[in-house]
């Protein structure tokens, strides 16, 4: 895990933490936990992505939605840490929004793309509290060598509208 993971993971970790630490016995630590898991999901933060090297090419973006989702459960009592998925809608400047497309080479997605893609990831994955943040309309374009560009800490799988300034990202810790 990156500084970055870290410090977002600590963020909604101590937030669960809080509450849990607060209740009486184990049952109701465990549920205390698990309610505030579903507030930290629930979330949609607007703080800028840190560290923003994870996502390049995206430049001073004026506006970020993004979420956070377990993939494992972090009330466990089993040490070790849970990994994350997150998802995040960017709007760009227009000028980044179309140096981004030409740098990695996005191109529209064809039947077989993002559907065979190793991460099967597709625009109608995005989760339901961000798609206010989607446009209406849009025109995702992919690129697998941005999907893939350094760092290459996390899982990421990105979409691109060029046309409204919005790319859509969808990584998970690694």
């Amino acid at each position: 895990m990156r500084t970055g993971t870290l410090t977002r993971a600590a963020t909604i970790v101590t937030a669960i933490g809080l509450v849990a630490g607060c209740s009486g016995t184990a049952a109701r630590e465990a549920q205390g936990c698990q309610e505030s898991v579903r507030e930290a999901e629930a979330k949609v933060r607007v703080d800028r992505w840190d560290p923003p090297e994870e996502l390049p090419g995206l430049g001073d973006y004026p506006e970020i939605h993004w979420q956070a989702r377990a993939l494992g459960d972090p009330c466990s009592r089993v040490p070790g840490p849970t990994d994350w998925a997150y998802q995040a809608v960017v709007r760009l400047q227009p000028q980044d929004a179309r140096e981004l497309a030409e740098q990695y080479d996005f191109a529209p997605i064809t039947a077989g793309d993002p559907a065979q893609h190793d991460q099967g990831k597709t625009p109608a994955d995005v989760w339901p509290d961000l798609r206010s943040h989607v446009p209406a309309a849009p025109h995702w374009l992919h690129s697998r060598s941005y999907d893939e560009a350094p760092p290459a800490t996390r899982g990421r799988v990105a979409f691109l509208d060029v046309e409204h300034e919005t790319v859509l990202l969808m990584l998970n810790d690694r």
